[in-house]
């Protein structure tokens, strides 16, 4: 027990160190969720590191609605097979031996044989953008490497960008924003002149337009507990939502979710993550609303001191799949905000 305990903490510590700042209450508007619209057949998600692990669980989960993935600094699917030493051994700063890469695609087979992720055949056009920094040591470049090996058997290879070239750290890099581009440190947002937010969701939703400088939305906090119920046990008590002010008067508008690292949830770094990555400035300007589920750290079982996602199978041995608690979690988050639903009279017509 106590080796799997110092085993768990190395993981975390492995990605990031700690850092706390208190979560800025005046960027957060009331949690009164205006009515939403949203498009839940063409979703996207993106994640930094841990984040990224669990965006590509997430959409391999959901491919049948999950339409494009980015991944920053993330390795390949199923890499920890649920063990914390094999995800220490080889899915982080340091791969020792081989990978059986086809290992971890027969596992994404069987769970689509038992109906625990979407059919495979969907990912044939997924939308897929992975990004590794060339001074990125948290996250080793093969790991990276293997996951864009991955997803050339599952995705035409036309809708796979992965930048690899770009002298940057382990973190989510942006035009302005952050820390020290070279450096990784809290909060993990690197000062890169590079808007990795909008090189993402420009490859991941097609004819999106580039933002003016204003935000005319609000960030408006869930309460993740009462939506998610036990599914959220592992997770924090509020999560986060960036709406337009178009999508807040009603019109159609797309979703997206983006998974923070390791020691970047709110309680951590305060309101970094859900403001400074850029991805609310493009959202802004073309209708896209963005939730930032957000996980907590825990110093018991289940151990997870750094608030990482689970990538590694620390909260459910499911974690992987549609039956993994944080995987049902963030879904529900996503749909309970789907709440401008059209009505329908007694003739069967819609009407808003």
């Amino acid at each position: 027990m106590k080796k799997h305990f110092y085993l768990r903490r190395a993981l975390c510590l492995s990605f990031f160190s700690a850092s706390a700042f208190a979560f800025s209450a005046a960027s957060v508007a009331n949690n009164d969720i205006p009515k939403l619209a949203l498009d839940l057949e063409n979703v996207t998600v993106s994640g930094l590191s841990s984040g990224g692990y669990m965006a590509t669980q997430f959409q391999l989960a959901h491919s049948d609605w999950v339409r494009g993935v980015g991944v920053i600094a993330g390795g390949p699917y199923f890499c920890a097979q649920g063990d914390i030493t094999t995800a220490l051994a080889q899915c982080v700063n340091k791969i020792e031996g081989e990978i059986d890469i086809k290992a971890l695609n027969e596992k994404a087979k069987h769970y689509e044989s038992e109906g625990k992720i979407a059919p495979l055949r969907n990912m044939k056009d997924t939308k897929v953008w992975l990004f590794h920094g060339t001074q990125d040591t948290r996250v080793v470049a093969k790991v990276s490497d293997l996951l864009f090996e991955q997803y050339k058997l599952w995705t035409d290879t036309q809708n796979i960008t992965y930048i690899n070239d770009k002298p940057m750290a382990h973190l989510f890099p942006t035009k302005e924003e952050g820390v020290n581009c070279m450096k990784s440190e809290s909060p993990f947002i690197g000062n890169c002149d590079y808007d990795a937010a909008g090189a993402l969701l420009s490859h991941l939703i097609a004819d999106v337009t580039t933002p003016d400088e204003s935000l005319s939305g609000k960030i408006h906090s869930i309460d993740q507990q009462k939506v998610a119920g036990s599914n959220a046990k592992t997770l924090a008590s509020e999560g986060f939502v960036y709406i337009p002010e178009s999508c807040a008067q009603g019109e159609a508008c797309k979703a997206h979710i983006s998974f923070h690292g390791c020691n970047q949830y709110a309680d951590a770094v305060g309101d970094a993550y859900t403001t400074q990555t850029g991805l609310n400035e493009w959202a802004d300007d073309n209708n896209i609303v963005v939730l930032y589920p957000q996980t907590k750290k825990s110093l018991f079982m289940p151990l997870n001191p750094q608030g990482c996602w689970d990538w590694w199978g620390y909260a459910s041995s499911d974690y992987a799949n549609r039956d993994g608690a944080q995987i049902a979690a963030v879904k529900e988050l996503l749909f309970s905000l789907n709440t401008r639903l059209p009505v329908k009279d007694n003739k069967g017509n819609a009407d808003e």
